[in-house]
């Protein structure tokens, strides 16, 4: 991938249009003449928030969603562990999805007043919003948004019962950590990954040439490239050459290892922080 390329666009002022923009959000004033266009890789319903913000901020963002959610169901193994909550010394959310999933789960089956009595620790401010939007405080929040800064806020885990509610393709960098430092870690996968279905306006965007690839999760990154080599295109090599931009270190590195050249990382790992890290740098490429 070539990532010096030349933009198609210029330092300058765009209006927005008001109806594309959340109302909450603040007002940006855009520094470019045209809409450089962003692929959104994210799955489709957690794409709003990263769109808007994009809007706003002058860009033309497309809705490509590389994965979809689906969780796993039946699911017993969610079941008894929801059933025996109060065994455990800490319970772990590591995303939005793992939240809605579970706690679904958990109103089907009467045990939300357990979730709402365990000791909760969330990765990531979403995921910690998610929970107290449904009554659960969490007990630990770290200031770095990746599952090895979760370790601190757990303290001694020695002889300790942590369960780990999360992605069934998630990383095992946790789990390992939990049993390393003497603590039992019970994995229960609430969700799976599947591939996306962009839209045909989408790949016809993407086959046009966008200025800029977003990658939100390792997920997001492998089954973007899965989706592009079935469509018969080289993901290195996309028209228009699109600089990547990563959500965080571990979004990023699995980029790297895919074979992309990642043009920034975001600062703090969310879409507030993505929407930034795309101004500075579509700004410098003016």
């Amino acid at each position: 991938m070539n990532a010096q390329r030349l933009p198609r666009y210029t330092r300058g002022n765009l209006l927005r249009k008001t109806n594309q923009v959340a109302p909450a959000l603040r007002k940006v004033k855009s520094p470019f003449d045209s809409n450089p266009q962003v692929l959104v890789t994210r799955p489709r319903e957690q794409a709003t928030e990263l769109v808007a913000l994009l809007h706003e901020h002058g860009f033309a963002p497309v809705r490509f969603p590389a994965i979809a959610i689906r969780p796993i169901a039946p699911n017993p193994a969610l079941d008894a562990a929801l059933e025996r909550l109060a065994d455990y010394d800490w319970v772990v959310f590591t995303s939005v999805n793992g939240v809605r999933i579970a706690w679904e789960r958990a109103l089907q089956l009467d045990k939300t007043a357990g979730l709402q009595t365990a000791q909760v620790a969330a990765i990531g401010p979403k995921t910690a919003a998610a929970l107290r939007h449904r009554g659960v405080s969490p007990a630990f929040v770290p200031a770095e948004y990746v599952a090895e800064a979760i370790l601190p806020g757990l303290g001694d885990l020695r002889g300790r019962r942590v369960l780990l509610l999360r992605a069934a393709q998630a990383r095992q960098a946790l789990p390992q950590y939990i049993r390393r430092a003497g603590g039992q870690a019970d994995e229960i996968p609430v969700y799976e990954t599947v591939p996306g279905q962009p839209s045909p306006s989408a790949w016809s965007a993407l086959r046009r040439g966008v200025d800029y690839l977003t990658f939100t999760s390792p997920s997001t990154a492998r089954y973007f490239v899965d989706l592009v080599r079935r469509a018969d295109l080289d993901p290195l090599d996309l028209p228009g050459a699109p600089r990547v931009v990563c959500i965080g270190p571990i979004t990023a590195a699995a980029a790297r290892q895919l074979g992309f050249v990642v043009a920034a990382v975001a600062r703090p790992y969310t879409a507030e922080g993505l929407a930034d890290t795309l101004v500075r740098l579509a700004t410098s490429d003016t």
